[in-house]
């Protein structure tokens, strides 16, 4: 079996690199031309895809987290297969647009099932002049100049760092944009504010109910470089200040940082007596990033990220420590009773993504290399930099059928004991993904 993984890795390895030659490289001769009317702004526009999708792991049978999700129904790989449909779709009559965003997937394994239908967004947009557009619903934020990573956005979803571009839910609230141009070195001044409520059944995941909150963010474009001042306050969470910027050093090198500060956030931490311990600390988290295209289509992302609120690496082992004693418990006399208290205490912050304190993030994408037509292959990397554990996923995809696009993805998952990934759920995982788009 790990020889079969092994020759699978291989092949998506090899893929990366050479797998396009088999598609023929052709290019057709198109007669361009084009309608002042197919520029205009359309009264309704909608669109989105279908997904197919086809994971199979290999689960990592000596890690943390296999063991508190398998051990009373242990399996050493599993198959998934999951389904999306995704519809997005704006009307716009005068000064007002409506934009909505919905998404629906049900998802089958040998554990079980799992169907979803969420309201990415749904929001009026009212723009009574170029320069104020006032917003009212449900709306996906992007605060932050970070391609994996967002310090300073404060209202935003965290990102799959699996696939960090695809679209995320967004909260509901109100909302303002002013904007201003200048002939100067400050070209363009404009500032965002968000009233974001807390209630029951609304917003009730952002943090503490019954509260209402506000975010803003002013953007300047001074001498060429975009800046973000943000800052956030309220009752649901603490209050928090941040800053990015994000610059062209050259038509092909980009860099942009982010730095968040918050002067009292509460943090739940496990400690050495085995119990869940709430303390308030001061809390700082930036971001360093690079983007590199070259001159043959080839782009490199690199992000550094840090995170106070992050768990230390001996807060980590404690509670993979705390699995291990479950895990003797429960071999010698069935009582899962440990099992159940790390369930709770993994759903504390244990269990969510990158909950270490440092990484790094690391994308390289080359478009049609070789000139094969349609074909891109692409490779991921995210390290645990203090305890040196990793994931490392090349992928390939293809779009040369019209409106269709075909992805090909292995991740290989790795570390050593009471490591952030050496105690993943999985162990390696192939993915294919079949996109239409309509």
């Amino acid at each position: 079996m790990v020889f079969m993984r092994k020759i699978i890795a291989f092949t998506c390895l090899a893929t990366l690199l050479w797998g396009g030659l088999a598609i023929p490289a052709v290019s057709l001769a198109e007669d361009y031309s084009f309608d002042l009317e197919e520029f205009e702004k359309k009264s309704f526009e909608w669109g989105g895809y279908t997904e197919l999708k086809w994971d199979h792991h290999w689960l990592n049978t000596a890690g943390a987290f296999w063991r508190l999700g398998f051990y009373d129904n242990p399996r050493a790989e599993l198959d998934r297969l999951t389904a999306t449909l995704q519809l997005e779709g704006s009307y716009h009559k005068g000064i007002v647009d409506f934009h909505g965003l919905l998404q629906a997937s049900t998802r089958r394994d040998q554990v079980g099932t799992e169907d979803q239908l969420d309201i990415f967004s749904a929001y009026a947009s009212i723009k009574p002049s170029p320069s104020i557009t006032f917003e009212l619903g449900k709306k996906t934020f992007k605060w932050g100049t970070g391609y994996a990573w967002n310090p300073v956005g404060f209202i935003n979803r965290p990102k799959d760092l699996n696939n960090p571009e695809d679209a995320l839910e967004g909260y509901i609230g109100a909302g303002v944009d002013l904007i201003r141009s200048f002939p100067g070195p400050l070209q363009t001044l404009a500032l965002t504010a968000v009233v974001l409520p807390v209630w029951k059944e609304i917003n009730d995941d952002f943090g503490e109910q019954d509260h209402i909150n506000l975010a803003a963010k002013l953007y300047l474009l001074y001498r060429n470089t975009d800046i973000d001042m943000v800052v956030f306050t309220g009752n649901s969470r603490s209050t928090r200040y941040g800053i990015d910027f994000s610059k062209n050093l050259a038509p092909h090198v980009e860099i942009h940082a982010e730095v968040a500060h918050v002067p009292q956030q509460r943090v739940t931490v496990l400690n050495s007596y085995g119990l869940l311990e709430k303390h308030d600390r001061s809390v700082t988290s930036y971001l360093f990033g690079l983007r590199y295209l070259t001159e043959n289509n080839l782009t490199t992302i690199l992000e550094f990220y840090h995170n106070d609120a992050g768990y230390s690496e001996a807060e980590m082992e404690r509670f993979y420590q705390l699995i291990n004693e479950a895990n003797t418990l429960y071999s010698s006399s069935g009582d899962d009773s440990l099992f159940r208290k790390a369930t709770v205490i993994s759903r504390s912050g244990y269990a969510k993504p990158q909950l270490g304190r440092n990484y790094l993030y690391a994308r390289i994408i080359h478009k049609e290399p070789f000139d094969l037509l349609y074909f891109t292959p692409a490779l991921n990397a995210i390290i645990n930099l203090d305890d040196d554990s990793y994931s490392l996923s090349p992928e390939a995809v293809y779009s040369g059928f019209s409106n269709w696009e075909l992805r090909l993805r292995f991740s290989h998952i790795a570390g050593e004991t009471f490591t952030e990934h050496g105690e993943k759920l999985n162990e390696d995982k192939l993915e294919l993904r079949i996109r239409y788009f309509f």
